[in-house]
């Protein structure tokens, strides 16, 4: 289903009450210790409720096109209804591509393990970043090979939702090979390539076709058309009217409307 919403809609829909939860904060987990570079840059933040129990988990990937950025953790989806793990990982062209998505990977394999330590359901994950993060959530919800290496099913993830995320091969890659921007690829290292019927829900969010970056829209309808095609029974397609690549505001809300929607199916 692809929806296009328009601003001043959308922005008298959806009503942050962000400030109304009391949370804490355990800052710079390292969640993996492999060598000095990733002891720096492999980390993680949580944001809690102290006495919450089996609350739903969203893990959040920043952007900066896999060679910037840092971890962050969204104030606007601190609800009071979810625990928010801000995740760090390394940077192109110290590391591949490949490697930054095995990073993801183990933090979400962390997560998994760790998370009812904090007051979250280790059941019910939510994967979400924006950009290079959406394109990190898309790869580690399709391919499961990244997941399973660290012994967990990515069928399992109660939703995947990619804020403006590639779904070719991410152009760092392609930048790496020495391909064009304007040259589109699909091979393992596209979240395309790994589209299949039994993946968790999807939610795709872009900004506006005419604003976006690099196509990112049409690269996304072209996943959720294959999405279709494949029988894949939850994913859905929002293009927010007006606003480019940096199109996080508006789309919290939508983040936070889905994982209730996950949640009502209980």
């Amino acid at each position: 289903m692809i929806r296009r919403l328009f601003t001043l809609l959308l922005l008298l829909c959806s009503v942050s009450v962000a400030m109304a939860a009391d949370y804490q904060y355990n800052r710079d987990i390292n969640y993996r210790t492999d060598d000095d570079y990733a002891i720096k840059m492999c980390r993680l933040d949580i944001a809690y409720l102290e006495g919450a129990k089996d609350l739903p988990v969203v893990v959040w990937f920043h952007g900066g096109g896999l060679t910037g950025g840092k971890k962050e953790i969204p104030q606007q989806l601190l609800d009071g209804k979810c625990i928010v793990v801000g995740v760090g990982y390394r940077f192109s062209p110290k590391v591949s591509v490949s490697q930054i998505i095995d990073d993801a990977a183990c933090a979400v394999a962390w997560v998994i393990a760790n998370i009812e330590r904090y007051g979250g359901c280790m059941e019910n994950i939510y994967l979400s970043g924006h950009s290079a993060g959406g394109y990190l959530v898309s790869m580690l919800g399709l391919d499961a090979s990244r997941l399973k290496r660290y012994g967990y099913d990515a069928n399992s993830l109660k939703g995947v939702v990619p804020f403006s995320g590639q779904a070719i091969t991410h152009f760092e890659e392609r930048r790496a090979r020495g391909i064009a921007n304007t040259r589109p690829v699909v091979d393992s290292l596209s979240p395309l390539y790994h589209v299949r019927a039994d993946a968790a829900p999807f939610l795709m969010i872009t900004g506006d076709r005419e604003l976006e970056m690099l196509g990112r829209y049409e690269e996304n309808a072209y996943m959720l058309r294959v999405f279709k095609m494949v029988g894949h029974p939850d994913a859905t397609l929002y293009e927010l009217d007006g606003y480019g690549h940096n199109m996080c505001e508006p789309a919290y809300p939508l983040l936070q409307r889905f994982i209730r929607r996950q949640e009502s199916k209980k």
